[in-house]
């Protein structure tokens, strides 16, 4: 991450947009210590020496070796990163011996630096790495199930159950395959209440017919013309 205060001072803006750009990738590429070697950064986003030497003049960032290891002097106030997830530099060594923005202590002691925070405040800013992200999925993942439990297609008794307490006119059986064949969609949408969609299939019309052909007929509908057994 990159902090605004950073990247936002007219020191930086002031700088060839290179350099700036050489900044960005030399921090993308950095280990948690902010040490990176500038050498691979610029040779494969072809940065050249110049766009190196004016981040150094300007005090963004710091060679330590022949090789262009490359400390990222602001560091500490673009990245906070949770004590569990600090992983040392593999070039810790060169950050004691140069005694960089108080690494040397911290490595002697023991101690954090100053951008290992042992405790996650929601105020500041926390490098995302995939695990991080991850965990934030799952998160939400098991919030949108807890909000929408999975739904469950009802059986035959419990359809015919709730037929039964409503006096309704629909075929459980009936219900149930009609639903079965359609993988228990409504439309193009996954069905998530049967009760609601059993309550709907009350209005069908061939519950209607089948509960017309089963009533047994009186004089009344007969003085109104028929027959008994149409």
């Amino acid at each position: 991450m990159f902090s605004r205060s950073v990247i936002g001072a007219a020191r930086f803006l002031r700088m060839p947009s290179t350099s700036r750009l050489l900044y960005y990738d030399l921090g993308m590429q950095a280990d948690d210590d902010g040490v990176v070697e500038a050498f691979s950064v610029m040779r494969t986003t072809g940065a050249t020496d110049d766009d190196l030497r004016v981040l150094v003049s300007k005090g963004f960032v710091t060679v330590m070796n022949d090789d262009l290891v490359t400390h990222i002097t602001d560091w500490s106030r673009n990245n906070y990163i949770q004590k569990d997830r600090y992983r040392p530099s593999a070039y810790r060594e060169l950050l004691v011996q140069l005694k960089i923005e108080g690494i040397a202590e911290a490595q002697q002691t023991g101690k954090d630096t100053e951008s290992i925070q042992g405790v996650y405040s929601s105020d500041t800013q926390v490098r995302l790495g995939k695990d991080r992200l991850g965990k934030v999925k799952n998160e939400r993942e098991r919030a949108g199930a807890r909000k929408h439990p999975r739904f469950l297609p009802p059986t035959v008794e419990e359809v015919a159950e709730y037929v039964k307490q409503r006096g309704s006119a629909v075929d459980p059986q009936g219900f149930v395959d009609f639903y079965t064949a359609k993988g228990w969609l409504v439309g193009k949408t996954p069905m998530k209440d049967w009760k609601a969609a059993c309550r709907n299939a009350e209005g069908w019309e061939r519950w209607k017919k089948t509960d017309d052909r089963a009533r047994v007929k009186t004089s009344a509908d007969y003085e109104k013309g028929g027959d008994f057994f149409s």
